[in-house]
């Protein structure tokens, strides 16, 4: 079991178990000694019973409390981590893409991080939320630019997803 603290915004162990995970499973990033974690990929640890998360006063925070919790640090904590959820549990590697301006890049089965790119740029949305013309055009500029397939997860009120993926053609 992986004993994780949470401090501040960010989820991070130094256990030999999250290492393990971290090389096995590709869950979490590594950070000098530690393992960061992304607030999805820690709740989904949390739910395998892969993990406990600790506060900064070393109390161990509840399954039940923790999504609660994540829900503050990041207003659209439910909608993203019922599309990390979904593809984990597809077998997909699931990461952040904020560098390319994204919420998640998903790896395809079998393809390894580091040594393969990803296919997919992700942008959670609820189906509640508005999605313009004018931003799924700049979603769609980012993906092209970094030669990765848009991918748009709907997320619905009982939490199933559906996907939409746009790739580019050369006539």
């Amino acid at each position: 079991m992986i004993k994780a603290h949470l401090i501040s915004n960010k989820i991070t162990s130094n256990s030999e178990e999250a290492s393990s995970l971290f090389s096995n499973q590709r869950f979490g990033e590594k950070s000098g000694e530690k393992i960061l974690y992304t607030l999805s990929e820690a709740l989904f640890l949390v739910e395998s019973k892969k993990m406990e998360i600790y506060d900064f006063k070393n109390k161990k925070i509840s399954k039940k409390a923790l999504p609660r919790k994540l829900q503050k640090i990041d207003k659209n904590f439910k909608t993203k981590y019922a599309v990390f959820k979904d593809l984990r549990n597809r077998g997909y590697i699931v990461k952040t893409a904020l560098k390319f301006g994204a919420d998640f890049r998903v790896y395809e089965k079998g393809k390894k991080i580091g040594k393969d790119h990803a296919k997919w740029i992700l942008y959670p949305v609820s189906e509640n939320e508005r999605l313009t013309w004018h931003d799924f055009s700049a979603k769609n500029r980012i993906a092209h630019s970094t030669k990765k397939n848009l991918l748009i997860a709907i997320v619905d009120d009982e939490d199933d997803v559906s996907y939409y993926e746009v790739s580019w053609k050369k006539p």
